[in-house]
């Protein structure tokens, strides 16, 4: 008899309110030759403190990357949360706002998500940002199908140094659509100025390129840019915002739409997730942009107030002008986005930027003097490198997590022909004896 979670005698009073005899008539719809047709095996039931005690052994096999020595990327890194963003970020009504629709019951959090866009709009040299979207890939995904509909062009080139979950998104989103993707093979690390050339024509809507690409190697936008705009068409970036402390806004590479992963920015690395996707524009492109924008403006009195703007372009109030199924918006993830960059300022985040960029070259110059291992591509890059071994990468950061090193991603994951590559990621949170003990490990 199937254990349905209730004693026998409720048991037969739910099979006589639903009019049946038997539990073979409830499950009569289910294929003989998918049913399990035994007994679970399932150990003696356990009384609740038994059962915590349990689950928490459980717990307990678990290793957090916090705490380790973690040198993972590749999208999620571990970054130094300043605790005012907690502090602030579960207050009450930041932690359980919702769509702010009624624009007199909510003006903290649109005003919330107006200073958001602000920051956002500044950071990458662009005119204007939205409300956030889902995450980094969504992001890409969602400037592919505004840049079409700017251009009424169907073409979009991709380079394939970009994230691989980013290239699966995108393949995803256009599958049922009549918009021509096309993955540009990459050189040595970098977008491939000479293939893109002879790929771009008058039926290109855009190129998508990333900076720190998937390796780490900063590309050279204001030339692509240059390339792209030369036939018509747009130049979709996505950048990792903590580089912007260091690198040129993309606004100011000729840039046109501006992507990225916002998780750097407050969010803590949680499995992978929630985070949210970041896009600024143009203001000449806006009518085109996805998602929520919050627009500031004043009251009959004179004062300051916010409200939604441009709704008509959402799902859920005019679906057959809508620009894209985006119909939420990372609004928790915003706020912790908002709180780090006015906490960190300017300042701040150029002093993150170069922490990170002079960590992981030390880091990288260092393993490079190991018998053995080398620095895969000799080129500028930012806080990601590719580390080559002589041994397969699987064995080597398995005898790195013996000592509580997590050494990286291995690249396997998504390039089988790179078995003997790490992608090492070296954050401002990184001490000097951490970098060494590394080097060490890596040496014995």
């Amino acid at each position: 008899m199937p254990y349905l979670g209730n004693p026998p005698h409720v048991q037969q009073e739910m099979l006589k309110s639903l009019g049946l005899k038997s539990h073979e008539e409830l499950f009569a719809g289910v294929p003989q030759e998918l049913r399990l047709m035994r007994n679970l095996e399932l150990p003696p039931a356990l009384t609740e403190m038994e059962l915590s005690r349990h689950v928490g052994e459980l717990a307990g096999r678990n290793q957090p990357a916090g705490h380790t020595v973690s040198f993972l990327g590749g999208g999620v890194y571990d970054h130094y949360i300043p605790a005012a963003v907690d502090a602030l970020a579960s207050r009450g009504e930041f932690l359980t706002a919702y769509t702010p629709y009624q624009a007199e019951a909510s003006q903290g959090t649109l005003q919330v998500l107006w200073e958001y866009q602000t920051m956002i709009a500044e950071l990458m040299g662009l005119d204007v940002s939205n409300a956030t979207l889902y995450d980094g890939m969504s992001a890409v995904a969602e400037a592919a199908l505004m840049a079409t509909a700017v251009t009424k062009r169907r073409k979009v080139l991709v380079s394939q140094n970009v994230h691989p979950e980013i290239l699966e998104c995108l393949k995803t989103y256009l599958i049922n659509t009549n918009i021509h993707l096309v993955p540009v093979p990459y050189r040595e690390g970098q977008v491939d100025l000479e293939i893109i050339a002879n790929l771009l024509d008058d039926q290109t809507a855009c190129v998508i390129a990333q900076t720190p690409n998937f390796f780490g190697l900063v590309e050279a936008l204001d030339k692509l840019a240059e390339m792209v705009h030369a036939v018509g068409g747009l130049l979709v970036a996505s950048v990792d915002p903590i580089s912007l402390g260091l690198l040129r806004p993309p606004g100011e590479c000729g840039v046109d739409i501006a992507v990225g992963e916002g998780q750097g920015l407050g969010q803590p690395m949680n499995m992978g997730g929630p985070s949210l996707g970041l896009l600024a524009t143009r203001k000449e492109f806006v009518r085109q942009m996805p998602g929520r924008l919050v627009g500031r403006t004043v009251d009959r009195r004179g004062n300051a107030c916010y409200c939604l703007t441009l709704q008509t372009r959402e799902q859920h109030i005019r679906r057959e002008k809508a620009t894209s199924n985006i119909c939420t918006s990372e609004g928790l993830q915003a706020t912790r986005a908002m709180l780090y960059l006015s906490l960190v300022g300017a300042e701040g985040l150029r002093e993150v930027a170069e922490l990170c960029a002079a960590k992981s070259h030390y880091l990288a110059e260092r393993l490079a003097e190991v018998k053995g291992f080398r620095i895969r591509y000799q080129l500028p890059y930012f806080k990601e490198f590719v580390l080559e071994c002589e041994a397969p990468a699987d064995r080597v950061l398995a005898r790195l997590a013996k000592r509580g090193i997590i050494g990286g991603v291995p690249l396997k994951r998504f390039f089988p022909q790179m078995e003997n590559r790490i992608l090492v990621a070296v954050t401002e949170k990184r001490t000097r004896a951490e970098l060494d003990a590394y080097v060490k490990a890596i040496t014995e």
